[in-house]
C-alpha cells in the first residue's frame, strides 16, 4: 500500500530532524489516559472538518458515534492513576517519529472513507487508540521544541507544522510557521508554507495575511514557485486576472525546462484565462522535450476528426483508460495523477476526477513543501465537491 512507502519516505525524513531533539533522557514525561474531555474535542474537531468540507456528513456521522462509544467505555475504566510514558528507549522515539506524519494520511481513510474496504470494529478501535497516541506525541514534540532554551530548531518547528496542515489542524500550522518566520535567518520556503496555511484556514481564500506572506517569500527568492503560485491566487481572487495570467505565463517562460510546480501553473493559468479570454496553453509550451508518455498518433489525430461525436467520445475515453491502466502500473507517478484528474474532469466524471486528485494528494508528502501542487489539487477538490 501507498501510505506504507509514504510512512517509509517519512521516517527517513522526520529521522533527521527529529532525533536531535530528543536525545536527551534526564526528564521524565508523562501521557495521561485519553479522558472524555479529549474525546469531547475529537467530536468538536469532526463537527469542524464537517463544516469546511472536508469530509462528508455520513463520515461525519459515523466518526461521532464512533467516539461516543469511546466516551462511555473510558467513562466506565477511567482511573485516578496515569501511567507513564518511556522514553529511555530510541525505539520508542523513532516509532513517534515514524507515526506522526503518517497520521495526516491515514486519519481520513481510518474514518470511513470509501475507498478502503471496512474495518472490524475491534481495529477501528486500534485505530482510534493508535490516533489518540500519535497526537499525544506531536503535542510532546510541542512540549520538546517550547521548552529548549533556544525557543527549539526551525527544522522541529517546520515539521511540526507540515504535521499539523496534513492533519488539518490549520491554526496550529500556522503558529508553527510563524515561529521560523520571526527569526532572521528565516528562509523563503518558509514564508511559502506560511502562506499555505493560512490559505488553508480561510478554505481556499488568500486573505492580506497570505498575500503578505507570500510577497516576502519572493522577496528573499523570486523564482520561489510556491510563492509566486499564491501570489498569482491574491491577484485572481481580488479582480486582477490579466496581472494573475501574466505573473504565471512569465514564470513557466522563465524556466530551464520541465520541473514538477509547471502543470499546477498551466492548470492554474487556463482557469484564469478562460476569465479574461485568453487561449488554452499547454505543458508542451514551455516544456517541450517532457516526456509525458505514449499519446495519440497522427493517424489516431486524423481518424478522430473523421468520427462521429459518439465515436469520438469514445476515442477519447479509451486513450483516458490508457492513461489509467499506465497509472496501475506506476502509482507513485504524482504528474501522471494529475494529468488524469484533468482528463476526467474535461469528460465531466467528477467521480473519477476527485479519486484521481486524492489519488495525488497522498504522493504530496514527498514534494517539497512549497510544492504549488498542493494548491491546486485542494482548489480542484474544492470546485468538484462544490
Amino acid at each position: 500500500m501507498i501510505f506504507a512507502w509514504l510512512g517509509v519516505l517519512a521516517l527517513l525524513t522526520v529521522g533527521i530532524v527529529v532525533l536531535p531533539l530528543f536525545r536527551r533522557g534526564d526528564a521524565p514525561h508523562a501521557i495521561a489516559d485519553t479522558t472524555p474531555a479529549v474525546l469531547m474535542d475529537q467530536l468538536d474537531e469532526v463537527e469542524r472538518d464537517l463544516a469546511r468540507g472536508m469530509i462528508s456528513e455520513p463520515e461525519a456521522k459515523a466518526a461521532s458515534l464512533e467516539i461516543k462509544r469511546r466516551i462511555l467505555s473510558v467513562a466506565r475504566r477511567l482511573q485516578p492513576q496515569k501511567r507513564g510514558l518511556r522514553d529511555d528507549t530510541s525505539t520508542s522515539i523513532w516509532f513517534a517519529a515514524a507515526f506522526v506524519p503518517v497520521v495526516a494520511f491515514s486519519y481520513y481513510a481510518v474514518m470511513g472513507s470509501p475507498e478502503i474496504s471496512s474495518l472490524a470494529f475491534a481495529d477501528r478501535q486500534t485505530e482510534r487508540a493508535e490516533q489518540q497516541r500519535i497526537a499525544d506525541l506531536t503535542d510532546q514534540l510541542f512540549d520538546r521544541l517550547t521548552a529548549e532554551p533556544d525557543g527549539g530548531a526551525s527544522e522541529g518547528w517546520m515539521l511540526l507544522g507540515q504535521s499539523y496542515y496534513r492533519m488539518g489542524r490549520y491554526a496550529d500550522a500556522v503558529s508553527a510557521f510563524e515561529t521560523v518566520t520571526a527569526r532572521e535567518n528565516a528562509t523563503s520556503a518558509a514564508f511559502s508554507m506560511l502562506a499555505e496555511a493560512l490559505i488553508g484556514a480561510e478554505q481556499g481564500v488568500v486573505t492580506p495575511k497570505a498575500e503578505a506572506a507570500a510577497d516576502k517569500a519572493l522577496d528573499l527568492d523570486p523564482t520561489n514557485p510556491a510563492g509566486m503560485f499564491y501570489k498569482a491566487i491574491a491577484l485572481a481572487q481580488r479582480g486582477e486576472e490579466a496581472r494573475a495570467y501574466a505573473l504565471l505565463i512569465d514564470r513557466l517562460e522563465s524556466s530551464d525546462g520541465f520541473a514538477p510546480w509547471m502543470e499546477s501553473f498551466v492548470a492554474q493559468a487556463n482557469r484564469i484565462g478562460a476569465q479574461i479570454d485568453r487561449e488554452a496553453i499547454a505543458l508542451a509550451d514551455f516544456a517541450p522535450m517532457v516526456a509525458r508518455g505514449p499519446g495519440p498518433s497522427s493517424e489516431d489525430i486524423a481518424a478522430a476528426g473523421e468520427m462521429s461525436a459518439e465515436d469520438r467520445g469514445a476515442f477519447i475515453r479509451s486513450m483516458v483508460d490508457r492513461l489509467a491502466s499506465r497509472l496501475e502500473e506506476n502509482p507513485e507517478d504524482l504528474d501522471g495523477w494529475l494529468r488524469l484528474a484533468n482528463a476526467y474532469t474535461v469528460l465531466g466524471d467528477k467521480a473519477q476526477a476527485i479519486a484521481a486528485y486524492e489519488q495525488a494528494d497522498g504522493l504530496l508528502s514527498d514534494a517539497s513543501g512549497d510544492d504549488p501542487r498542493r494548491q491546486q489539487i485542494n482548489q480542484a477538490l474544492s470546485e468538484l465537491k462544490d
